[in-house]
């Protein structure tokens, strides 16, 4: 089970919770992320209508996503919130859960592999990649796209080679992808060579850059639209100026019109292994 390298939880921070026994006043719950914490939630705070019977709401071993709402570390009390959490937050702590139960994975093949148990690897690796980063999956996705390097001065130097043949081989990278359509039209016997020709010669040009896939499709005259796929929403920007800068001056210098359309970004996962 994942934890925090913190020893209490902060205030507005969401946690996994399990609900550990209830009263007619509320319910004790047990913080997943925290060893040995535990939380109460006011009948108040389960859910934004008045509760009559806080059972139709919580059960014994039921995980929730709770807001912290309250901390007394001196006195060690936690008070949380059922009701204060949306439909979004709560799908994205769970999200953020289980990139943590996959670090958590990974770091325990690493410890396998290099002879150490759990514990060293948590107090060695885990506490300071979580510290920089905020999460441990985010160092591991920053080291798959940009190196081992960036990890060297946070964690012990024998942990790096199995680090690195790890995260090679298991980590999924978050990308942006963003669609665009130009609008080409050249008004000679060679135009189609023509703009074929500036559309490949873009393309090339910008697949040479490390981490960047771009595609173009013909939907139909003068219509040809691109997909640009980069590490994050700046590069792919960055990439498709100097693309319909490529065009643009190859067209315009043939004698044609090139128009540029934009279209709204996604985010996607690509998975790369052994690279």
């Amino acid at each position: 089970m994942p934890r925090r390298a913190r020893e209490f939880p902060e205030e507005g921070e969401f946690v996994i919770a399990t609900v550990k026994n209830i009263h007619p006043y509320g319910a004790f719950l047990t913080l997943d992320e925290y060893p040995g914490k535990e939380g109460f939630m006011h009948i108040s705070e389960v859910a934004s209508t008045w509760v009559k019977n806080i059972r139709d709401y919580l059960k014994e071993g039921q995980k929730v996503v709770a807001k912290v709402i309250r901390v007394d570390p001196r006195k060690g009390h936690i008070d949380l919130s059922l009701k204060r959490v949306t439909q979004q937050q709560r799908k994205a702590k769970i999200q953020e859960f289980k990139r943590a139960q996959k670090a958590e994975n990974l770091l325990k093949m690493a410890a396998e592999k290099i002879g150490k148990d759990f514990e060293d690897a948590w107090r060695e690796v885990w506490v300071p990649l979580e510290e920089e980063y905020g999460e441990v999956y985010a160092a591991f996705e920053d080291a798959a796209q940009n190196g081992i390097e960036v990890l060297k001065d946070l964690v012990p130097e024998e942990w790096l080679p199995v680090l690195e043949e790890i995260i090679k081989s298991y980590v999924e990278i978050p990308t942006v992808t963003i669609d665009a359509e130009f609008e080409i039209t050249v008004p000679k016997p060679n135009g189609i060579e023509i703009i074929k020709e500036a559309l490949i010669r873009a393309r090339d040009r910008a697949n040479k850059e490390k981490d960047i896939e771009v595609k173009f499709t013909y939907q139909g005259a003068p219509r040809y639209r691109i997909d640009i796929t980069a590490p994050d929403y700046y590069k792919a920007e960055e990439v498709l100026e100097d693309i319909a800068e490529e065009i643009l001056r190859v067209i315009k210098k043939a004698g044609g019109e090139a128009t540029l359309i934009r279209k709204e970004k996604r985010i996607k996962k690509i998975k790369r292994r052994g690279k």
